[in-house]
């Protein structure tokens, strides 16, 4: 479900962040669907408890998934507000994922051509 890079500059958490605001964005993880719990998620990608603690805390204080004491944390069903500010926030990610490959020489022929591409399927 998630892959983390313990060798990328971006910090664990910040990486499971992305990958959870991305499956959420893209309708994989369904409202009120449960996350796995803490203990579960952290012995399987074999990080410390508290990294998984801290995306859960930064993404319900972003207001994508709410907890329940006693029952984990689940997917925050989306509302027209909510949906809005998941896509600027995954505009965002994009935008600095094009800084990146402008910087490393990707044209924007290429950029544009993978879009289509993706837009295509």
């Amino acid at each position: 479900m998630f892959v983390i890079d313990p060798r990328s500059k971006a910090p664990l958490y910040e990486q499971l962040k992305e990958q959870l605001r991305w499956q959420i964005t893209m309708g994989f993880l369904a409202p009120d669907e449960p996350l796995p719990s803490v203990r579960t998620l952290s012995a399987e990608l074999g990080i410390n408890p508290n990294t998984i603690q801290k995306a859960y805390r930064e993404m319900e204080q972003e207001g994508l998934i709410y907890s329940r004491p006693g029952r984990g944390s689940f997917v925050t069903p989306a509302t027209g507000e909510q949906r809005r500010k998941q896509q600027e926030s995954q505009l965002g990610l994009l935008r600095q994922e094009i800084r990146k490959a402008r910087e490393m020489g990707i044209s924007r022929e290429q950029i544009d051509a993978l879009s289509a591409e993706e837009y295509r399927e």
